[in-house]
């Protein structure tokens, strides 16, 4: 699959149009998409108009969709997370891209199936590629603290989205995505994908060497 690679240059006007504001620090930011065109699982280099500091977020919506959204949670040192969070409608921001190749060989066959893994707004390229292709046969497993950081859980099929609560008793699941993966039996002809925290997919990679599960249908994006 050929993969977009534009750039978006700075005359390019990008206005906010809404800021979604989620549990525990997260937000959704929607803005005018100005024809570009993407992959799922591709990513945007985005700042604030006349900073020249930018940080590298997930495409969150669809290809369809008439508008653009990331998923970012703010953190304490993050200056361009706090700066977009307080972004108002109309404000213009600074986006290059897309750039990336996550996600991108996913489509290559109709036919597949897929198990996704993702820490907290690592699901965000998940979101992209579901609401892109609603037909996908897909498990997502996310790993999060509690239940308010189910980002969206509603726009998943019944039955396939699952979390994994590190800090929330009395959840669906309660332990991290590793204690999930040993106690649950792995399909050999499904392709995993592992997105967000490097500690995380480290973990992970080595249950499933482990299991011999071939690596040739081992997938990584590390967020941090």
């Amino acid at each position: 699959m050929a993969v977009n690679t534009q750039t978006v240059v700075d005359k390019d006007v990008f206005r906010v149009d809404r800021v979604r504001y989620l549990p525990g620090g997260a937000y959704v930011l929607r803005f005018s998409r100005n024809g570009i065109q993407f992959v799922p699982g591709q990513y945007l280099v985005m700042g604030v108009e006349g900073s020249r500091q930018r940080r590298e977020y997930s495409i969150y919506s669809g290809i369809q969709d008439p508008y653009l959204e990331v998923l970012i949670r703010e953190v304490e040192d993050g200056f361009v997370s706090r700066q977009l969070k307080q972004a108002k409608p109309g404000d213009v921001l600074q986006v290059v891209g897309p750039r990336g190749f996550f996600l991108t060989r996913a489509r290559s066959d109709p036919d597949a199936s897929f198990l996704f893994l993702a820490t907290g707004t690592g699901i965000a390229p998940y979101h992209s590629f579901i609401r892109s292709y609603p037909d996908v046969d897909y498990q997502l497993i996310h790993g999060i603290r509690t239940m308010e950081e189910a980002y969206d859980m509603e726009d998943y099929s019944p039955g396939r989205y699952h979390a994994c609560t590190s800090r929330e008793i009395g959840s669906v699941y309660e332990g991290r995505i590793t204690d999930y993966m040993v106690n649950h039996t792995l399909d050999p002809a499904r392709d995993i994908y592992l997105c967000g925290n490097g500690g995380m997919i480290a973990d992970v990679m080595d249950i499933l060497f482990a299991r011999e599960f071939p690596r040739h249908r081992i997938f990584t994006e590390a967020y941090f």
